[in-house]
Formats: C-alpha cells, structure tokens, sequence
C-alpha cells in the first residue's frame, strides 16, 4: 500500500474516532439529561405553563363612630371568554352567538349586536382562548350576564372566565378623606388606609394559572387551591355629623380670609376620643381641597390667634 493511501486512511480513521466520540458524548449527556437532570427540567417546564398565582384578599371595611361605612370594597368583574374551550364545538357556538351578541349590546350598551356577533366569530377563528368581553363589570350585570347563552354552559362548556377585582369605594366621598387616606401601589400610604395597611389587607391566596398563547394566564379552573383570608374591619370615633360641620365650618373661615391652609379638630375632652378632623388648603384656582393632613403632618408654632375651645 502506497503512503498516499496510507496517509488518506489515518485521516479517515482520526475523522471517525472523533465523530465516534462525539456521539458516544451525545449519548452520554442525553443520558444524563433524562436520568439526572430529568426531574429539574421537567418542574422547570411545569412551570413555565403552569404556577400559582396569588390572589388578592378582601380588603376590610373603615366604620365611623355610627357604624356608617367610611370606605369599603366593591366587587368588580372582568368577563373573559375561552372561544377554544373543549366543550364549546361549532354547533353550539355557531347556533348561539348571536343571541349571545344580542344580550351583550342590550347589557352594556356600548356595541351594537353585529359588532359583538363579528368580534366573537374573529376571536374564535383566531383560537383566542382568553378573550376579554367586558371590564369592570358589577355583580348585579354579572347575575344577568351567567345566564346568558352560551354562558350558561359555564366554563368548560360555554367558555366562561370571570375574573373578581375589588375597587375601594368611599360612600360619602369627600367627607373626611384625607383621614380616611389610601393604600396604593408605589404610593406613600396615607391616613387610616395605610396606618392600618397590614389590618386591612388580609392574607392573600393562589390560584393555578395555565400559560396559554402570546404569555396570558388563564385559571385553571374556578376553585382558589388556597383561599384569600379577609382584612380585619377598623372601626374610628369619627362622628359623620360633627365632621361634615368641621369641615363646613373650616371652609367658610378659610373662604372668608382667602387663607392658604387650615385645619380643624374636633376632640372629646372626657374620653380623648376625636370625633372629627378637617384639612383645608386653597388651590391656585382658588378652590378648597383635602389633600394634606394639617392636623398631624404640618408644624408650626400656635401663635396668640391659637385657642382651645371645651364645652
């Protein structure tokens, strides 16, 4: 054999050693990818479609002195719609959606039928699976709304997702609410909202969520795994009546001396209980508003024109 052919079969053989080798590692990382690192990548991928999602509590009621309710939370809905859920075939979607679309436009009143009827047919031939329909919907509308066709099926069958929200509500509005404060997210807490945040916000909860396309989660089902623990109630002295004459009494001298600011407090002398607390500060528009607690966050010395007044 000639050295040119002797040199052309080393070459084969090295080249077949290492493609020999390189397979051997393949086989050997598929190995231990299947074996060892099985259980790490196939929780990982787990999670990637499914995780638990926390759930936000009930958030607990503020009382004034009489038991009137100075804040509290309202439920709100968010209805969304499963247009591939596995009992939902073409017949019955086919033979129901307009009758769907009808009670929509007669529920919300913001589209007509057609518009409804044509967004449903497009979301349903675009697999859309977590379709919003309406946002901010009320318990009474949502009542109405479950027996709605199609919706009646549920959500299995009829694709119905309702997702609850809650939305802090003050019933007597401006009275007292700077006391009465916030909790908001990335927002310096105020009054009695945030000095009792921890009280009222409850325990939250989780939910199983599956990833569906384009990265949204959906539930899983309409069970919580783990169920939201209410927020404690916090009951104030604050008397509605003396508050809403503190705080008229406080505006008219503000109003009458154009002054800049003012507070005033309103305190049982026999029991230290305060019954009322107005904060007045005069906008560039020359209008009154609440938006600083004078009382408590500003200092300054009382001057002679300071007095207390006990009856």
């Amino acid at each position: 054999m000639s050295d040119k052919k002797k040199d052309i079969l080393l070459r084969v053989y090295f080249v077949y050693f290492f493609l020999c080798l390189f397979g051997l590692a393949i086989i050997a990382q598929i190995i231990n990818v299947q074996f060892n690192q099985g259980k790490y990548w196939r929780d990982k991928a787990e999670k990637l479609t499914y995780d638990y999602k926390n759930i936000e509590a009930a958030r607990g009621n503020i009382y004034a002195a009489g038991n009137e309710l100075l804040s509290t939370s309202i439920p709100i809905y968010d209805i969304r719609m499963d247009l591939r859920a596995d009992g939902l075939n073409a017949n019955v979607f086919d033979e129901n959606v307009d009758s769907l679309a009808y009670y929509l436009s007669y529920l919300f009143n913001d589209k007509s039928p057609n518009e409804y009827s044509l967004k449903l047919r497009r979301a349903r031939a675009q697999g859309k699976r977590y379709f919003l329909i309406q946002s901010k919907v009320k318990y009474g509308e949502l009542q109405k709304l479950k027996k709605f066709p199609i919706f009646r099926l549920g959500q299995y069958k009829g694709g119905l997702i309702i997702e609850q929200k809650s939305k802090r509500e003050k019933p007597f509005k401006l009275l007292a609410e700077r006391t009465i404060g916030y909790a908001r997210t990335n927002v310096q807490p105020v009054g009695i909202e945030g000095a009792f945040d921890e009280q009222l916000k409850g325990r939250g909860g989780k939910r199983l969520m599956q990833r569906i396309s384009g990265g949204v989660w959906r539930p899983v089902n309409d069970q919580n795994e783990i169920e939201p623990l209410p927020g404690s109630d916090v009951f104030t002295t604050i008397d509605l009546n003396i508050q809403d004459v503190a705080e008229n009494a406080l505006y008219t001298q503000l109003a009458k001396y154009k002054a800049s600011k003012g507070c005033a407090i309103v305190m049982e002398v026999k029991t230290g209980e305060i019954k009322a607390i107005a904060n007045l500060s005069r906008t560039e528009e020359g209008n009154y508003i609440e938006d600083y607690n004078y009382a408590i966050g500003f200092g300054t010395e009382p001057g002679s024109t300071f007095k207390l007044a006990s009856v």
